[in-house]
């Protein structure tokens, strides 16, 4: 199957939501530093609701990657960003500090761009990057099941 044709419509999208991720995670910049942060870490601060600007500009750009066919490992690899700006996001008040430092759009932005134009393959680091997220998850997994097993023997061991 052909690479689906690049559209000259697709770079107004990615120029819209370049400038969107400018604004959301390096609009301005704290005085003596370089250090930048954008408004979700402002909006942020708003209990409830201050928290879904990024992900749901993450979802935006995860369309535009899925629509312009964007390798499946660099969409996981964009999700994985997205899901782990989210998380960080709902620790109150470290959230906020995690948003000045985890730029998932600004990563995921560099992302869909990089392979925008059809047939720019994956690297190897975006494979091991969600390979190692999902052995990271499945070890997480693992531990209470394994700490549950180690008791359960014990109460066994303890009772008999």
């Amino acid at each position: 199957m052909a690479p689906p044709p690049y559209r000259r419509r697709d770079d107004a999208h990615l120029e819209r939501l370049r400038r969107w991720s400018e604004l959301l995670d390096r609009a301005f910049r704290i005085p003596g530093t370089d250090i930048r942060f954008g408004w979700d870490v402002i909006v942020g601060l708003i209990p409830g609701i201050g928290e879904l600007s990024s992900p749901l500009f993450g979802m935006l750009l995860l369309i535009q990657a899925h629509r312009m066919r964007v390798p499946l490992v660099v969409q996981a690899r964009m999700a994985i960003n997205a899901i782990i700006d989210a998380m960080l996001g709902l620790v109150p008040g470290l959230g906020n500090i995690a948003d000045i430092f985890w730029r998932a759009n600004t990563w995921n932005m560099r992302l869909l761009e990089r392979h925008a134009r059809p047939g720019v393959p994956h690297s190897r680091f975006d494979v091991v990057f969600v390979l190692g997220c999902i052995l990271l998850l499945l070890a997480a997994a693992a531990v209470p099941i394994a700490v549950a097993v180690w008791l359960a023997a014990w109460l066994y061991r303890s009772l008999a």
